[in-house]
């Protein structure tokens, strides 16, 4: 069933049974986080109850989420996709919420988008990613198809958006994570704490390539859980 696709006549079903039945989302649970990041973040923020968010290969509102402990809080924010079934997912359990289906880059150009299926969490735009990947956990080939980059500075102005601040940076990209955290104007929201997946191209943690971009933005890596490392804007 993970594999039904947007045309077939039951896809809009099975988007409630994924929410509701296979992932619970009425239960309340105290993580959310594929590490358990989110108590990290829960903890970073908690005498913030009103904050914002940004969340780029957001992928899901429950499953390996970083926000949602913070959505329930009472947080709002903006989530972004390359997958239109990830945001149908999010326009479903978090209407208050900007949820964008785009492709997030350092530029504006036409790539290529491997996707495993609708619902996977290893969906990239980074060919050797895709090959490692649909070897060693999908084992299926993924389908190529077309798309657009764009810039975060592109989604703010296409989509009217009024934004000052972002509280919280989150970055999930599938080894695109540096080119997204480049097309991200960081000294235009005073962005608070950034937890970003530090895979490469290469498909290695590069931890001291994420260090020399956001040192210069006086980010300062505190701590890292699993692949991701959290900054944190020092005045």
């Amino acid at each position: 069933m993970n594999k039904i696709s947007e045309n077939n006549i039951f896809y809009k079903l099975y988007l409630y049974y994924n929410l509701y039945i296979r992932h619970k989302a009425l239960k309340a649970r105290t993580t959310y986080s594929q590490h358990q990041e989110d108590l990290f973040i829960n903890n970073y923020f908690k005498d913030k109850n009103n904050g914002f968010y940004l969340d780029v290969g957001c992928y899901h509102p429950i499953k390996y989420s970083n926000t949602a402990l913070l959505h329930n809080r009472g947080w709002r924010g903006i989530n972004i996709d390359m997958n239109q079934t990830s945001i149908d997912l999010f326009n479903i359990l978090r209407k208050k919420d900007k949820n964008i289906c785009a492709a997030i880059s350092n530029e504006n150009k036409e790539a290529i988008q491997y996707l495993d299926h609708a619902f996977s969490p290893i969906n990239t735009l980074v060919k050797k990613f895709s090959d490692t990947t649909s070897k060693t956990i999908s084992f299926n080939k993924h389908l190529e198809k077309k798309v657009k980059t764009y810039k975060f500075s592109q989604i703010v102005q296409a989509q009217e958006l009024q934004l000052n601040q972002i509280d919280f940076l989150n970055i999930d990209a599938e080894a695109h994570d540096f080119e997204v955290l480049e097309g991200i104007e960081l000294s235009s929201y005073n962005v608070k704490l950034i937890c970003i997946e530090m895979f490469d191209s290469q498909n290695q943690i590069n931890e001291k390539k994420f260090k020399d971009y956001l040192i210069k933005y006086n980010y300062h890596l505190i701590k890292m859980i699993g692949p991701n490392g959290f900054f944190e804007r020092r005045s």
